[in-house]
């Protein structure tokens, strides 16, 4: 079941150990076995489990990864913890080789590399010898499934710790990450020096061109809904490329993912809901590969409570906050951890918000033979502020996905023990702060528990998390063609990602389209000099805002310096400016593979 929940089988161990315990029959000592295993297809198909497992690993979208880097590096958050680890990522300067967030992110992806590496071997095995001519195909599309996988933790890999894009790599650029196409034969062969870049962009190539010729014309239904198809494949390598900046590569791949997948932009209601945890909205006309989450921590804490099955719990850290039940601020509640990490206010005003922050006045509806609660609270918003803060919605002067990607204090609600909707309220921890009256204090949405306190969940998430959709192929494809001397076609497909978040018809032009490739965004009127003026920068923002996707835009476009410089500080600096280094476009080597694989001596990235 894909759609469902992966058991993670103990299928990798199987493979690398055959059943028989008598010494004289068993293989060379230096060699792995694969025993008797897969006998089956259903054998085969536990073996694959594990690649997409993996992808809820603790250190990946099971927790660590969106909340603690992403957000934190980003600065879509202003986190306040201040333990190293955090900290290397809220100001990314500080960044060590030693920090544990990461390992912890090297290491998950490596063992994804590896469970794909065991499907293959597990694939030839079966075929070899247990297979029937019948079980030909089901066989491929095991294939398929593990070589798109493998080729997305090398792409997660290259772009986190692999040296600065180049085109041209020079004698002194030229280190990728280590390569394991295969299963290592002996203690040796797990130990690997970096490889030069073009081999990991190639390797990344060739496994999702094998992968979408295997997986051709197939489609998953049910259960297995879930799964990489052709076009998660297509998608990822058109993305690869651009990324590598082959450009007539690029527009060819993606173009015939929007000509030719049967996709479609997902219309703005639906778009508005689909980061929420609404099941109607998942797997739906846009997404091109999406992980499942269901709202099932197996009576755990999540991915850290031992149970195989657990889901994510990133909404423990990203919990929007509730008005208290006496109906005050200062006492509100957050929907899972508190105090962790809030939304950045710089976010609110780079989608084009403008109205200030507010004040609380009496409540001329307050009913004082009644105690004080969120239905009736004794202050509420200035009515003022509010009429204009409604406005701004219905007239769309901010951009529309402000309200996709953030929760607003007084007028949006949330359900803050599962049963009773309270309005979001500024978070209690920034209440007694002297400049209260400058902080706006919204939360997040998306990803956000909204309908649900998390402790009454287990804790879980219900949010399914898109790794590929479609407007990220439209805005792609954009990009490839403003590269390739083709103005009018970049405009095009940046604007009908636009289009649809204004609510309009996607083909159609409309008076919210951008005129060229340096108007003016919504960004310009928070004073933002690069994505003020740059749709394209300002589109995948906006687009992918905490998806986990804009570090790569902001390292591969070397706009750090200027995204330090917009988001100022974050709470855990007390004030004290971000500090950006370009050594920070790459990620350290984590220390324990430095001190464990002597082969990657002298092979830290600079600066290190």
């Amino acid at each position: 079941m894909y759609k469902k929940i992966f058991t993670i089988a103990t299928a990798a161990t199987l493979i690398l150990a055959g059943c028989k315990k008598d010494p004289e029959l068993v293989g060379p000592k230096d060699q792995y076995s694969t025993g008797n295993y897969p006998a089956s297809l259903a054998d085969l198909e536990s073996v694959l489990a594990p690649c997409y497992s993996n992808l809820r690993d603790q250190h990946l979208f099971g927790f660590n990864y969106l909340t603690k880097m992403m957000a934190n590096a980003t600065h879509a958050g202003s986190s306040a913890h201040s333990d190293p680890d955090w900290l290397g990522f809220i100001d990314v300067s500080n960044m060590q080789p030693n920090n544990g967030f990461v390992s912890g992110v090297w290491q998950a992806l490596y063992a994804g590399v590896k469970n794909a590496n065991v499907a293959l071997a597990g694939a030839d095995f079966f075929e070899k010898n247990n297979a029937k001519a019948a079980d030909k195909d089901r066989i491929n599309y095991v294939r398929g499934q593990a070589y798109f996988l493998r080729a997305w933790y090398y792409f997660q890999l290259e772009n986190l710790y692999g040296q600065d894009y180049k085109v041209n790599p020079g004698a002194t650029d030229t280190l990728g990450v280590p390569l394991f196409s295969g299963l290592p034969a002996n203690f040796q062969s797990t130990q690997q020096p970096r490889a030069h870049i073009n081999a990991v962009w190639g390797l990344i190539e060739s496994d999702l061109q094998q992968a979408a010729t295997l997986l051709k014309g197939k489609t998953w239904t049910g259960n297995d809904v879930g799964r990489a198809t052709e076009w998660s494949a297509k998608a990822l390598l058109g993305k690869s490329y651009v990324f590598w900046k082959d450009w007539p590569k690029a527009k060819v791949a993606l173009k015939d993912v929007i000509d030719n997948s049967g996709k479609s932009l997902m219309p703005y209601a639906k778009y508005r809901d689909a980061f929420v945890g609404i099941s109607a909205n998942e797997f739906n006309e846009e997404s091109l590969f999406e992980l499942n989450i269901d709202q099932d921590s197996k009576g755990g804490y999540g991915v850290y409570s031992g149970a195989a099955n657990a889901t994510s719990i990133n909404g423990l850290i990203f919990p929007p906050y509730a008005l208290g039940t006496d109906g005050t601020e200062g006492a509100s509640l957050p929907l899972g951890y508190g105090g962790n990490i809030g939304l950045h206010d710089k976010n609110v005003l780079r989608f084009g918000y403008g109205e200030g922050t507010y004040t609380l006045v009496n409540n001329p509806a307050f009913n004082s033979s009644k105690d004080p609660s969120p239905t009736n609270p004794k202050q509420i918003m200035d009515p003022a502020y509010k009429a204009k803060a409604l406005a701004v919605r219905t007239n769309k002067t901010a951009d529309p996905r402000l309200y996709v990607n953030t929760l607003q204090p007084w007028l949006d609600s949330v359900k803050r023990d599962g049963i009773n909707w309270s309005p979001v309220s500024r978070p209690s921890y920034i209440m007694g702060d002297a400049n209260l009256s400058q902080q706006y204090g919204w939360s997040f949405r998306k990803f956000a528990p909204i309908f649900n306190h998390m402790d009454n969940t287990g804790p879980a998430d219900a949010a399914n998390i898109y790794i590929l959709r479609l407007a990220d192929v439209y805005l792609l494809y954009a990009e490839a063609c403003a590269n390739s001397a083709e103005p009018t076609t970049a405009l095009e497909y940046l604007n009908k990602v636009k289009r649809r978040a204004y609510g309009l018809p996607v083909n159609t032009a409309s008076a919210v389209d951008y005129g060229s490739l340096t108007a003016e965004t919504m960004a310009k009127k928070a004073g933002d000099p690069v994505l003020g003026n740059n749709p394209l920068y300002y589109e995948r923002w906006a687009e992918f805002f905490n998806e986990a996707q804009w570090w790569f835009d902001v390292c591969r476009w070397h706009i750090g310096a200027s995204e330090a410089s917009f988001y100022v500080t974050a709470r855990a600096l007390n004030g004290a400016a971000f500090k950006w280094t370009d050594k920070s476009y790459s990620w350290p080597i984590p220390i324990t593979e430095l001190n464990s694989n002597p082969k990657m001596a002298g092979q830290q990235n600079p600066g290190y």
